[in-house]
């Protein structure tokens, strides 16, 4: 009886590595035609049958994509639940509540996120692979993220959410895709956006609208690359317009709705609100409408208010909320295209892809004529 065909036949009968060849069995859509015909006649000359025990130990590969998010606290905001203990209790089964009118809870901060794991998911499902999601909650030593690292075949993490030191580690041990923020020169695979050139821009639009208007920003989290790419956009705006970037009211919040809302209580207290409030992202923007609105404060009429991600929930507020649009599902797939091009050819040099932005000019920053 004749040996049986491996993977290592195929690669070697059609000139490609054992990873092409995997890929070609795994995802065909995902390989150039020329290439995938020939390890298919490969795979039918040598009567070759794929086992896929056999095929990941040969690659040394798991088929697992990694997505590493930071700890958000929010949800630890929210009630604790206990479903043992309920049992076999004669609760309700449901209950009538005067709702205060209080939007946006806590756990609904992360709509950003929520997006690009969806377009995370959906190219990994597309390319063959299986995604595995890490949230670092309660993990100053990052040990969730080390362990994911021994489990996938690549790496995507939000930028600024692993140490330096320790994605420089992990990157030695497998292919690493850093998300959002600026490249610094690393050797890492970049998928971004132009977080300060849009910003600019939208301030611009701001400054037109509101002429000697106070303007204030409601910066994010001073650790966010992209909530400092923003601020450095609107700082540069308003330098360019003859105006003292000292007039620039500057708040910060961490990108919730909550802390939107808390930032525009504290400008009421300190007296008549600015002409206008640009958020760094929508949902700080949607807390900021929240209080003018329970305030008497009109939008726009009174106070222009602009956001920054685009999610649907600023289409849907009254007014509509003028906002910069991220491509959040492209975000995720790009990233997943990036990882698996990285697997094929691990010695092409970094990678930046920079993604479009849309600044979606809505009601909520048009000064009534």
């Amino acid at each position: 009886m004749s040996k049986a065909a491996t993977v290592y036949d195929v690669a070697a009968h059609a000139g490609v590595s054992i990873a092409t060849v995997s890929r070609v069995l795994r995802s065909p859509d995902a390989v150039r035609p020329a290439t995938r015909e020939r390890v298919l006649d490969a795979v039918t000359a040598l009567g070759y049958v794929p086992s896929g025990s056999a095929r990941g130990l040969a690659e040394r590969r798991t088929g697992v994509l990694g997505l590493y998010f930071p700890g958000f606290d929010a949800a630890e905001d929210a009630p604790a639940l206990d479903v043992l203990s309920s049992a076999g209790a004669a609760a309700p089964p449901f209950t009538v509540v005067e709702d205060e009118g209080e939007p946006g809870a806590p756990v609904t901060s992360m709509l950003f996120l929520d997006e690009v794991l969806r377009g995370a998911e959906l190219e990994a499902w597309k390319q063959g692979f299986v995604l595995m999601v890490g949230v670092g909650r309660d993990d100053p030593d990052r040990s969730t993220v080390r362990d994911m690292a021994g489990r996938v075949d690549g790496l995507m993490v939000l930028a600024s959410s692993v140490p330096d030191d320790v994605l420089a580690r992990l990157a030695r041990r497998i292919p690493v895709v850093v998300l959002s923020g600026p490249p610094r020169g690393d050797d890492y695979d970049h998928v971004t956006v132009s977080n300060a050139e849009a910003m600019g821009e939208l301030t611009r639009h701001v400054l037109a609208q509101v002429g000697e208007g106070a303007v204030a920003f409601l910066a994010g989290p001073a650790d966010s690359p992209d909530a400092e790419q923003r601020r450095e956009g609107v700082v540069a705006a308003v330098a360019a317009s003859g105006r003292a970037t000292e007039e620039l009211r500057l708040l910060r919040g961490d990108f919730t709705r909550a802390s939107g809302r808390r930032a525009a209580e504290e400008l009421l207290r300190d007296g008549a609100p600015p002409s206008a409030v640009i958020a760094a992202n929508d949902q700080m923007a949607l807390g900021v409408v929240d209080v003018l609105h329970r305030a008497g404060v009109r939008v726009p009429d009174d106070v222009l208010v602009t956001g920054f991600d685009g999610i649907d929930a600023a289409a849907l507020s009254v007014p509509p909320l003028t906002t910069i649009r991220q491509p959040m599902i492209e975000l995720g797939r790009a990233a997943v295209q990036v990882l698996a091009r990285r697997l094929e050819e691990p010695e092409a040099p970094p990678a930046v892809v920079r993604l479009p932005l849309q600044i979606l000019l809505r009601e909520s920053s048009a000064r009534p004529s």
